[in-house]
């Protein structure tokens, strides 16, 4: 089971990194020039799903961390 861990902490943060890079920044690139956003919109579809897939893969990798720091 040990030696199976760091494999699946592999796996997982490339597909954290895949997801976190999938998600839109509506204001990316204005706030980085001083421009906000004047309004609050929700998030639908996609974005919706990648949101709550990256918070389900952060979490299944930080404890896929705890897990192999006490085996």
């Amino acid at each position: 089971m040990k030696e199976i861990l760091p494999f699946l902490q592999i796996i997982i943060s490339v597909l954290l990194i895949t997801v976190i890079l999938l998600q839109q920044g509506k204001a990316a690139m204005g706030s980085a020039f001083g421009q906000g956003e004047g309004f609050h919109t929700e998030k639908r579809g996609m974005e919706k799903t990648l949101f709550f897939g990256t918070i389900i893969l952060g979490v299944t990798f930080i404890s896929l961390a705890i897990l192999n720091l006490f085996l």
